[in-house]
């Protein structure tokens, strides 16, 4: 099969919500090819604890891309202990500068419960200015839900969890198996 005829993986979305001192990042499980649900139960949130320090991760794009920048930030982090900031603009520089690292296809939302950042392979390290970030097939979904959502008397898992519903029900690439870690607060 040649390269452009390859209907292509699809199937993220991951949102992460910081309200009320506490962050919340939610994925869905669902992972396809072309037009076909190859798995509905993936889990693509993680929790890392690089030197005691706690920090979550979700991820959007290739699984092997995503785990070889996860393991590329754990190790920033272990340089850089409690400080996210720096290890993912780190991640970012090398991702960027990095031969091997340009070609991963892939993007983070990472939190230590204090911040929350995407991380994307354009050397970017965006912190939301509405303490919402989502990335993936699903993502903009999800981030308009959580925006209007996000005043209301919700909590920031409730607010994940109804964007997460939201962004099921719209794109046909994201299911409603979610993976929900929570952190800080």
């Amino acid at each position: 099969m040649s390269e452009n005829s390859f209907p292509g993986w699809h199937g993220t979305t991951i949102i992460g919500v910081k309200k009320a001192g506490r962050v919340v990042i939610a994925g869905d499980g669902q992972v396809s090819l072309g037009q076909t649900v190859i798995k509905g139960s993936a889990r693509k949130v993680r929790r890392l604890s690089p030197g005691g320090h706690e920090v979550v991760a979700g991820f959007a794009g290739s699984t092997a891309d995503a785990f070889t920048l996860l393991e590329r930030l754990e190790t920033k982090l272990e340089a850089t202990p409690g400080q996210l900031a720096r290890a993912s603009v780190e991640l970012a520089k090398d991702w960027r500068t990095d031969k091997y690292l340009q070609k991963l296809e892939a993007m983070l939302i990472v939190s230590d419960g204090k911040e929350i950042f995407v991380i994307t392979g354009a050397g970017d390290v965006l912190e939301p200015e509405h303490d919402v970030a989502a990335i993936g097939s699903g993502g903009n979904f999800a981030l308009a839900a959580a925006r209007g959502m996000m005043d209301s008397d919700k909590s920031a898992e409730e607010v994940a969890r109804a964007a997460m519903a939201i962004a099921a029900d719209i794109c046909v690439y994201t299911n409603g198996n979610l993976t929900v870690e929570t952190i800080g607060g």
